[in-house]
C-alpha cells in the first residue's frame, strides 16, 4: 500500500531555495513510495494548523523552512492525539537543531534522511501552554531573531543576526526573578536566560554546555546575572563568543523542570519567533515525546 506523506514548507525561509529545490525533493519522497500532498504556508502559525487540522491517514508530516517552521509543525504534532513521525528539511538562516540532530545541510541530501534514516525519539518543551523544540530563552539579543526582517536575514543570513544584536548592547535590560528547580530557588537580577535542548544557539555551537543529549530528559540552563560594570558586561560578551572565558556572572545546569517568576512581564522568544510577554514560565521536559527522522 502506498504512503501518505503531508510535506509542509515555507517558501520564504532562508534564501527561498526551497523554489528551486521543491521538484527535486518531492521527487526523493514519490521514489521512496509516498503520496505526497504539499502545502506551503501562507503566514505565521499556519503551519500549526495545517499539521493540527490534517486528514486522517498520513503516515509522516515533513516540514522544511527554518527552525520556527519546525516549531510550528511540532507544536501542531503536539496538539494532536495521534503523533507522527517528523521529517526535517532544513531551509532557514540558521538551522540550529537541524545541526544538532546532524541533518545534512544540502537539502536533497536531507530529503534522502527523511526516507532512508531512521527515527529518533526526541525530548520537547513545554512552555506555560506552548511548545517549543531547542530553546526558550529572555533578554539580551533574544529578540533579534524576529525582529530582523527576512529579506535580510535572506540576504546576509547569520551574519543578520550579529549585526543586529550589536545594536542592542546599548539598551541591555535586566529583570529581577525568582527561579524555581528542583529543591534550588535562586532570587537576582538577570539579563539573559535560556532553557535549552540543542547543541548551538542563533548558529553559535557549544554555547549550551557540554554533554548534551537531545532525549535525556533534561534541559541545559544558563542563566546571566546583570553586570555591575562596563568591564564586567565585556566579560560576559566575551563569554558568549568564546566559550573558554569564565565570568562568574554566568550559572549553568540541567534540569527537568524550572519555573521562573518575574515582577513584570518579560519578552520570551521560543525556537528563534516570539513566545508572548510572561511574568511566570513553567518550563517542563517532555522527554522522548516525538520521533524525528535523523541520520543512520
Amino acid at each position: 500500500m502506498e504512503k501518505r506523506m503531508l510535506f509542509v514548507y515555507n517558501p520564504k525561509a532562508g534564501k527561498a531555495q526551497i523554489k528551486s529545490n521543491l521538484i527535486d525533493i518531492i521527487d526523493i519522497f514519490v521514489k521512496a513510495g509516498y503520496e505526497v500532498t504539499a502545502y506551503p504556508t501562507q503566514g505565521p502559525g499556519d503551519a500549526v494548523r495545517a499539521v493540527k487540522h490534517r486528514r486522517e491517514g498520513y503516515d509522516i508530516v515533513v516540514c522544511s523552512g527554518g527552525d520556527g517552521t519546525l516549531d510550528e509543525v511540532v507544536t501542531g504534532m503536539m496538539q494532536c492525539e495521534e503523533k507522527l513521525p517528523i521529517g526535517y528539511v532544513p531551509a532557514g538562516s540558521t538551522n540550529d537543531f537541524a545541526n544538532s540532530l546532524g541533518i545534512p545541510r544540502g537539502m536533497s541530501k536531507a530529503a534522502d534522511v527523511v526516507v532512508n534514516g531512521r527515527s529518533f525519539a526526541c525530548d520537547i518543551g513545554a512552555f506555560n501552554d506552548d511548545t517549543f523544540i531547542y530553546v526558550a530563552a529572555f533578554g539580551i539579543f533574544t529578540d533579534v531573531s524576529y525582529e530582523t526582517r527576512q529579506d535580510i536575514k535572506n540576504m546576509l543570513g547569520h551574519t543578520a543576526y550579529l549585526l543586529e544584536g550589536v545594536k542592542r548592547l546599548s539598551s541591555i535590560k535586566s529583570y529581577w526573578m525568582k527561579i524555581s528547580y528542583d529543591d534550588v530557588c535562586l532570587e537576582n537580577e538577570y539579563i539573559y536566560g535560556m532553557i535549552t535542548n540543542s547543541n548551538s544557539v542563533g548558529g553559535f555551537k557549544g554555547i549550551t554546555g557540554k554533554d548534551v543529549e537531545l532525549n535525556d530528559g533534561l534541559f541545559e540552563v544558563t542563566l546571566v546575572k546583570k553586570p555591575a560594570n562596563l568591564l564586567e558586561m565585556n566579560n560576559i560578551i566575551a563569554a558568549l563568543v568564546d566559550k573558554r572565558v569564565h565570568s562568574d556572572a554566568f550559572r549553568s545546569f540541567k534540569t527537568s523542570r524550572i519555573t521562573i517568576e518575574s515582577d513584570q512581564d518579560v519578552a520570551w522568544t521560543l525556537d528563534g519567533e516570539f513566545g508572548g510577554n510572561h511574568s511566570m514560565a513553567v518550563i517542563e521536559n517532555k522527554s522522548r515525546a516525538l520521533e524525528i527522522r535523523v541520520p543512520e
